[in-house]
């Protein structure tokens, strides 16, 4: 390889310490244009020999020599070289060498010993050049050493390197002249105590670099000594401690990076303060508390992050004094309040995320931020209107995020005529109007379109067949209407992700005339409620399709054959259909289909037996009359939403849905189900979310065997033939919301031991204004697993079913069973109670005076 011949050369020529001038007739022997070259060929050892007194080798790029001819600069960085390397290696037998650079290179080959022989080193760079396992004891000799770095990505490579023996301080215990310290990704495993007292000797350090090093906390306080600390970055450790304070008393500081260490506690104010500071990361520390104080006149700080993190508060109208501020993310934090004027001065903004917030009022002008590239105020509450003055000015704008706010009017038209503008997101917001034509002005950069969600109106925008770069276009839930044959989105060629869905919209996807070279390859199609009357044929030709949503449509008949094909297939929605059957029986299907979704059907026959990579399963509302199988927990080993409600099954619920350890949600509901209850199911509360079983023939008793775990949010059992006691267990379900245990035979008094969960007897969304309806979701599901509670109550003799239970309506119904004796006082305490039903029982005495508290009934 060329890396021999440079070794090699380095062993003929560099070594006797002096490089001739007369080059030109070598580079001509070797039929060479430059001196370059001799990197990239290789060179005949023998043919060399004769010719290396005829060598300049000083002018080689990367080599650098003194005034005498040695070479004391050798830079081979991010050359791809992968020979192998050792202690033998003519290399280390270059004397004056001062500064040796092998990053980024791929030598894949344990630590070489031999470094230490080159002991004028002060500059030594072996960052991702590939060496793996431990750092030699030997590298400590290296005395003169100003730099040192031998940091890798951890994603870039394969096995770390690492600090045992030696361990960190017996690395550095001699190399006192150190000022740049880069040991990223380094397994060094130390306590905080451990390596803040190996590090205090270290008097003249300027960067501490050790990132992902396998750190604990917390920070001791030896690592004060380091007064000429001017960057530290310990990113990706578990310091799991707070912010030190004496942090702030460094006098140099221009750089701290502690983000992802698990900082808790309140971050001190005097960090803010800091007059030299210009770097601040701290983004993903949870636990991290803290607000913004007023900032300083003329501040130094140009980047600001603290995303995923407890701050919070209002921002401080003394941002402006943060004139030299380029970055601030914010992102998922507890900040309210409006965003403040002072954000208009920061004129030298090139990204800002202050999304996932509390953010209220309009958004600000951003139109002197000439700079802008990023902004995101996604996930708030801001409100009005987007002023076409604010955008035109914002030439470099490459990504905008307003979505999930309350933004109204029109969408200017100048925001697609920023010349710069790859995304756009507006989605989820209040914007009305239509769509105009951009009369070929629009970025032809722009390859994300977002709309979704909002109250646009009018014809369909066949403008947007101008975007010919366009890679997502999301336009569902407005109010578009049309006819769109499919063809047309054969201009669209870069497409993979569109979605139509929930418009006023009518695809004619029967065209024939559909050329396959130029028509989107779809890894991503949304078609619901699109007046389809049947299985769109160019989909039959979609073999990279990963998401697909026919819902809500006319399609009749069976589910083809060729639906299944795409092997990466991952989601699939056909619910409210006329679907029959099935082509092909799920269990036969070779895609890896995740979520399955074929509620409100007319499906027949058995119940499907999923794949086993399925995780959301939803077969409610068809015509299934099977039994369950015997073996149905097998095939639900990782399914988190389990819905067969509303269909025909018969025969006991098989025992081996217990072993199904994923499940969240199991609803059963609304069936011809018999048999005993398996006293299994509620030892699985600790992990389910939602049992429902109403409206079936169930019988036996209720297990007294709900975990002290207990997750439950939803129980429903409500007509089926469920004998003996409420048990006592039930009190473990403290996340308990709606308990429906009516029209069965239980024979119990009054359960007085479930009092004490609290979500029972209180609305705990009571204080929001906005009002909303029960439900269990469970984000870490394959979908996002949300199940919508429904519960009957029986108000005036008459049933009510609840489909949408909001939480203002609290109600206890104990009506029709046989509780006797006086009504018990505490009733009166129940102040939120919007219903009260004890009708149709054995009751007795006064109605207790505390029902006048009932000022809610």
């Amino acid at each position: 390889s060329y890396f021999a011949t440079v070794l090699s050369i380095s062993n003929l020529v560099l070594v006797s310490g002096q490089c001739r001038n007369d080059q030109k007739q070598l580079l001509l022997d070797l039929n060479l244009t430059s001196s370059s070259d001799l990197f990239i060929y290789p060179i005949p050892l023998g043919k060399l020999m004769k010719w290396n007194q005829a060598m300049d080798c000083c002018s080689w790029d990367g080599v650098s020599c003194d005034g005498g001819g040695h070479v004391i600069g050798l830079d081979l960085s991010n050359r791809a070289i992968s020979s192998s390397i050792d202690g033998s290696s003519s290399l280390f037998l270059l004397q004056h060498l001062q500064r040796l650079n092998l990053a980024f290179n791929q030598f894949m080959t344990a630590f070489p010993a031999g470094f230490d022989k080159l002991e004028n080193l002060s500059y030594l760079n072996l960052s991702n050049a590939g060496f793996t396992g431990q750092i030699p004891a030997k590298i400590s000799r290296l005395t003169r050493l100003v730099t040192l770095d031998l940091s890798t990505d951890s994603f870039l490579s394969g096995e770390p390197l690492k600090l045992e023996k030696p361990n960190l301080e017996m690395l550095v215990q001699n190399l006192t002249r150190l000022r740049f310290l880069y040991l990223d990704s380094v397994n060094i495993s130390a306590m905080g105590n451990e390596w803040c007292r190996a590090l205090s000797p270290l008097t003249e350090l300027q960067v501490l670099s050790m990132s992902n090093c396998y750190l604990s906390g917390p920070i001791h306080s030896s690592l004060s000594k380091l007064q000429s600390l001017s960057v530290i970055c310990l990113d990706y450790n578990n310091l799991s401690a707070s912010v030190p304070q004496f942090f702030a008393e460094f006098p140099n500081l221009t750089s701290l990076s502690l983000s992802s260490t698990g900082l808790k506690g309140r971050l001190p104010d005097e960090i803010f303060q800091i007059p030299t500071l210009q770097t601040l990361y701290l983004s993903y520390n949870m636990l991290l508390k803290g607000s913004f104080p007023n900032f300083p006149p003329n501040a130094s700080l140009q980047a600001l992050a603290l995303s995923s993190t407890k701050f919070g508060g209002q921002i401080p109208e003394s941002l402006d004094n943060l004139g030299r501020l380029t970055r601030i993310e914010l992102a998922g934090c507890n900040f309210s309040g409006p965003i403040p004027k002072a954000v208009e001065k920061l004129t030298q903004l090139v990204s800002l995320d202050f999304s996932n917030n509390n953010f209220s009022g309009p958004i600000p002008s951003f139109s002197s931020s000439r700079n802008l590239t990023n902004l995101s105020l996604a996930h708030n509450k801001l409100v009005g209107t987007i002023h076409s003055t604010d955008w035109s000015s914002l030439s470099k704008l490459e990504n905008a995020d307003l979505g999930d706010n309350k933004l109204s009017g029109t969408i200017p038209p100048t925001l697609f005529s920023i010349p710069s503008l790859q995304r756009l997101d507006l989605s989820h917001n209040q914007f009305n109007g239509s769509i105009g034509n951009f009369h070929g002005k629009a970025s032809s950069l722009l390859n994300t379109l977002d709309l979704s969600n909002n109250k646009l109106q009018g014809q369909f925008p066949t403008s947007l067949f101008e975007l010919r770069g366009l890679e997502t276009l999301h336009l569902s839930s407005n109010n578009f209407n049309g006819l769109i044959p499919m063809n047309a989105f054969q201009n669209l060629g870069n497409l993979f992700s569109l979605d139509l869905s929930h418009n006023r919209l009518s695809i004619d996807a029967t065209a024939t005339n559909i050329s396959l070279l130029s028509f989107p390859t779809f890894t991503g199609l949304g078609l619901a409620s699109c007046n389809l009357t049947e299985f769109p044929g160019f989909l039959k030709n979609q073999s990279s399709l990963i998401y697909l949503d026919l819902s809500n449509n006319h399609i009749h008949g069976k589910i083809p054959d060729w639906i299944w094909k795409p092997i990466d297939l991952a989601r699939l929605n056909l619910s409210d259909n006329f679907l029959v059957g099935f082509e092909r029986p799920l269990k036969n299907i070779t895609s890896s289909v995740e979520i399955i979704d074929l509620h409100v059907n007319q499906l027949q026959g058995e119940i499907p037996i999923p794949t086993l990579d399925a995780t959301y399963l939803d077969y409610s509302d068809n015509n299934f009359s099977s039994v369950l199988p015997a073996h149905i927990g097998d095939s639900l080993q990782h399914v988190s939403f389990f819905s067969i409600s509303n269909n025909n099954i018969h025969g006991s619920i098989p025992p081996s849905i217990c072993s199904s350890t994923s499940l969240r949600v199991l609803d059963l509901s609304n069936n011809s189900l018999s048999g005993p209850i398996p006293q299994c199911l509620f030892q699985m509360s600790g992990s389910l979310g939602v049992l429902d079983l109403r409206q079936n023939n169930l019988s036996g008793i209720i297990s007294d065997t709900f975990s002290k775990s207990c997750k439950l949010q939803t129980l429903k059992l409500n007509q089926n033939r469920p004998e003996g006691k409420v048990p006592k267990s039930l009190g473990n379900c403290k996340m308990l919301e709606v308990l429906d245990i009516g029209n069965n035979q239980i024979n119990d008094s009054f359960p007085w031991h479930l009092k004490n969960i609290a979500k029972l007897h209180h609305n705990p969304y009571s204080n929001l204004l906005e009002l909303k309806h029960l439900h269990f979701v469970d984000s870490g599901s394959g979908g996002g697993t949300r199940y919508q509670d429904a519960i009957t109550i029986t108000t005036k003799g008459l049933e009510l079913e609840l489909v949408k239970i909001l939480p203002v309506f609290t109600s206890i119904d104990i009506s029709w069973n046989n509780f006797e004796g006086l009504i018990p006082e505490v009733i009166g305490k129940f102040k939120e109670l919007h219903g009260l039903n004890f009708s149709h029982n054995a009751f007795t005495g006064p109605i207790p005076s505390s029902f006048g508290n009932l000022r809610e009934l």
